[in-house]
């Protein structure tokens, strides 16, 4: 991860436009990246949309099926810092393991959340005879005022879950249909995964102080007449208090959502921060072995090494 976004005019509104009494809605093309010796498509960020509430990295890793000797997902140690990194397992088992001591494996239906607060460090890789991983991997920008909160773990197995209208919901994070999640949260947010049992429309309630994405994981989504192929991010932006959904059978849809986070946030490599000169100290540290991101000391391999700055530190 090496993004670095600065063109706030494009990808800041969160007002989108009324045409002929229509809201429309934004179209966010995905891009390629590698994670892990993995094809994923990268929806959040981009120089279109830098942030969803607080959501501000979306990756879809998969469906992938490992063949022959490979190990399928290995990512080496590497540093975060004022964010949380939050783990949908949808397919396979990877096994996490941090600077904390802390190692679990997530399975399918399950979280994993990581808080980096002030630093951390973590791996991510497949388990041994694992052949498969479809997951949804995303970031969550920690507000100015917790950026320097303590690191910690959290594994949620266990998550509101529910089925209505030929589809099958479950609450990854905030509340929803008079449901509410367990998962840690330092801002208002909302995760939401449907599965389509059938064929169905349904509508969905929204927070008009809300912004929302949608992204299809799996089968096409049409938004009130407008189609979404699977990867593209429909941004809804906010001021809606619902929205009307059409799903094939076998279609799987990820909702995003949250208050806005009017904050200054910028994203570089595996770091979150709130200025460049934070963002600067923590590439140093990492770089220089400081304390500050620990050790991971059961990992068979070498650590990530970021790309240089793209501005004079």
């Amino acid at each position: 991860m090496s993004t670095f976004i600065e063109d706030r005019d494009l990808a800041s509104s969160r007002d989108c436009p009324i045409v002929e009494g229509k809201r429309q809605i934004q179209h966010v093309a995905p891009r390629t990246a590698d994670v892990g010796g993995i094809p994923v498509n990268r929806v959040l960020p981009s120089r279109h949309r830098r942030l969803v509430g607080a959501w501000c990295f979306l990756d879809h890793a998969g469906p992938a099926v490992f063949k022959g000797d490979s190990r399928g997902l290995r990512v080496g140690p590497h540093p975060h810092i004022g964010l949380q990194t939050f783990t949908w397992m949808i397919e396979g088992e990877v096994l996490h393991r941090d600077s904390l001591g802390n190692e679990q494996v997530i399975r399918p239906g399950q979280v994993n959340l990581m808080t980096a607060g002030r630093g951390i460090s973590h791996t991510e890789e497949s388990v041994p005879g694992e052949r498969h991983l479809h997951a949804a991997q995303l970031w969550i920008a920690l507000p100015e005022a917790h950026r320097e909160t303590e690191p910690r773990f959290d594994h949620y197995p266990d998550l509101p879950a529910w089925e209505a209208q030929g589809v099958a919901f479950t609450l990854l994070t905030g509340e929803f249909a008079g449901r509410k999640a367990p998962t840690l949260a330092f801002s208002p947010l909302v995760g939401l995964d449907l599965v389509a049992r059938e064929a169905t429309t349904l509508e969905l309630s929204l927070r008009e102080d809300f912004e929302y994405g949608l992204l299809s994981l799996e089968g096409e989504l049409d938004i009130e007449g407008e189609t979404f192929p699977p990867n593209e991010l429909a941004y809804l932006g906010r001021g809606r208090d619902r929205v009307t959904l059409s799903l094939p059978e076998g279609a799987r849809v990820i909702l995003v959502g949250g208050e806005p986070l009017d904050e200054e946030i910028l994203i570089w490599w595996n770091f979150v921060g709130h200025s460049k000169a934070e963002i600067a100290e923590a590439q140093r540290d990492w770089e220089t072995g400081s304390e500050r991101f620990g050790r991971i000391p059961d990992y068979d391999g070498e650590p990530l090494t970021p790309p240089p700055l793209p501005w004079k530190a």
